[in-house]
């Protein structure tokens, strides 16, 4: 009975490592902001304030948007996926999953390229009469950023619904169909139900990452956005920088984050419970 006592002693070394690792590059940075943010009555003057509210609900807006344009492409294509044969399935991910692997900025600066004043699809567009200020315009706004975020939260939605569609059972939608069921209602009816608590924890997800991105936002729109990372970039890049402002809304946006994340947590355990009592 006294053996698993060394055998726990050992695994406690082997963990240390990490352990101090996570103390010291993650524990002991947040508890620094945690402690920055409360000086100088950061907080309040951080709700005092209506700009930081209207960089709150522009932060959820733009993370709503971006999440919803994300998960229904993402659904398609996850669903068109499944059918494929894998090896076609295999070289279709790969080339999903490349916009992982590009920072921000170099997603922003590829739209530019594209759909900046002078980007490729601008000036076809104007060949056929379109204004492309009026483009330009849309593009480096609200619009423009849903748009790009889309470009890398699509790939994740992906990821997390493939497994989802391809180990649906199929034979369900094919006996509601025999049965006289539209193909549209059998869908809703019957893979909705089943499948809605990961497309909840995917739409939280990619809203999470939005609402916290700043790399492709800055590129984009620099700090004329009013939103909660751009918010925080001002406040920490500007000369006369206000430390204890800018850690309040990192803990603002940590909270809204974490919140999101929750969400999809909760959703994610609820989808696991039911395959469980199926």
């Amino acid at each position: 009975m006294s053996a698993p006592a060394p055998r726990n002693a050992k695994l406690l070394w082997l963990a240390l490592p990490g352990a101090g690792v996570l103390a010291a590059f993650f524990l002991a940075p947040l508890a620094t902001v945690f402690v920055e943010a409360g000086k100088e009555n950061a907080v309040a003057r951080m709700f005092a304030t209506p700009e930081f509210w209207d960089a709150l609900w522009a932060s959820l807006w733009l993370g709503a948007r971006a999440a919803a344009l994300s998960l229904v492409v993402g659904i398609g294509v996850a669903a068109h996926l499944a059918r494929v044969s894998p090896r076609l399935r295999a070289a279709l991910q790969v080339l999903i999953a490349l916009p992982l692997t590009f920072s921000g900025l170099i997603v922003a600066y590829g739209f530019i390229l594209l759909l900046g004043r002078a980007g490729f699809l601008t000036l076809l567009l104007e060949k056929l009469g379109a204004d492309p200020a009026a483009i330009a315009g849309a593009f480096y706004g609200p619009a423009g950023l849903v748009l790009a975020y889309s470009y890398y939260l699509i790939p994740r939605v992906v990821l997390m619904l493939l497994p989802v569609f391809l180990n649906f059972d199929a034979r369900q939608m094919q006996a509601a169909e025999s049965l006289g069921a539209p193909r549209w209602r059998a869908w809703f009816e019957i893979v909705l139900p089943q499948v809605a608590p990961t497309f909840l924890a995917a739409f939280c997800l990619v809203a999470a990452v939005a609402v916290g991105a700043y790399g492709t936002a800055l590129a984009l729109v620099g700090t004329q956005l009013n939103i909660l990372p751009l918010r925080l970039y001002s406040l920490i890049a500007d000369a006369g920088a206000d430390f204890p402002l800018a850690s309040a809304v990192s803990v603002l946006l940590l909270a809204v984050c974490s919140l999101i994340m929750a969400v999809a947590e909760i959703a994610a355990a609820r989808s696991e419970d039911d395959d469980v009592r199926a």
